[in-house]
């Protein structure tokens, strides 16, 4: 596939990319369809390392560069987290956060350090650098480390750059008028969700529900060979109106906190 040029085509791409990794949201995509929903997407989200040369900045310049502006900052103090949410008109939001790594133990900055080093620093300079994959080796005792301490760690030394999640807004659905409504139908369907802090993380007054089925697992190449790891999620977002008569679309931090662990092993 050529390299994307252009915003429409790298976020088609990081949608096929997403597919490829998750199956199971075009399944669940697909259930919305048969009932006759036009599916829109919320927001995509991203996870890097706070370092250079991969931090937040990186991965937000092919969208600053093609009109989104930043519009949220987010701190995750427990799971030593930032986040900075980026929006443009007529376009998904791109949520991107980043392990805060000078809060990490000494053992694992060098981890992360040392995965780092191994990227050719030039790629970071591509359009498409969000959707580039894994670009180092890792060892099996360097992937558990890393999720003893921290799951996200884990997850983005496992997967590298592309999208964690996409996420459907649930208020362009005609047949289901509520998050508690889109649950049921999934969990009819015998997809399990991620029931961390409560099934809906948020209230209306909070102005954003929002929920998540749990990651699937997908295999991964480490030095000693193949290993099973969480991969991503589809997450279901009801937004509010807010005093101005505005749809809200910010995120909640302490929501966002326990989405998170959709990734989580278990």
């Amino acid at each position: 596939m050529s390299s994307p040029a252009t915003i429409d085509a790298l976020l088609d791409h990081m949608w096929q990319d997403y597919l490829a990794m998750n199956p199971q949201a075009r399944s669940v995509r697909e259930l919305f369809e048969a009932r006759g929903e036009s599916v829109v997407n919320d927001h995509i989200a991203l996870r890097t390392f706070g370092m250079d040369p991969v931090g937040i900045e990186a991965l937000a310049a092919p969208f600053l560069a093609s009109g989104y502006v930043e519009c949220g900052r987010y701190t995750f103090p427990t799971k030593k987290l930032r986040a900075v949410h980026y929006q443009a008109p007529g376009k998904p939001k791109v949520f991107i956060s980043e392990l805060l790594l000078d809060e990490m133990p000494a053992d694992v900055q060098d981890i992360i350090a040392a995965l780092v080093t191994q990227l050719d620093a030039s790629e970071t300079q591509r359009f498409d650098f969000c959707t580039r994959g894994r670009p180092w080796s890792i060892d099996a005792a360097s992937l558990e480390r890393l999720a003893q301490v921290s799951e996200y760690a884990a997850w983005v030394a496992a997967h590298g750059f592309r999208p964690n999640h996409f996420t459907v807004l649930v208020n362009s659905l005609e047949t289901l008028e509520s998050l508690e409504a889109v649950n049921d139908l999934l969990t009819e369907q015998g997809i399990e969700l991620n029931s961390s802090g409560g099934v809906i993380k948020g209230t209306p007054g909070q102005l954003l529900e929002q929920s998540s089925t749990l990651a699937n697992t997908v295999r991964v190449e480490l030095s000693e060979g193949p290993v099973d790891v969480p991969g991503c999620y589809y997450e279901f977002a009801r937004r509010y109106v807010d005093t101005d008569g505005e749809l809200y679309q910010g995120f909640i931090a302490a929501s966002a906190d326990r989405i998170f662990e959709s990734t989580d092993r278990r």
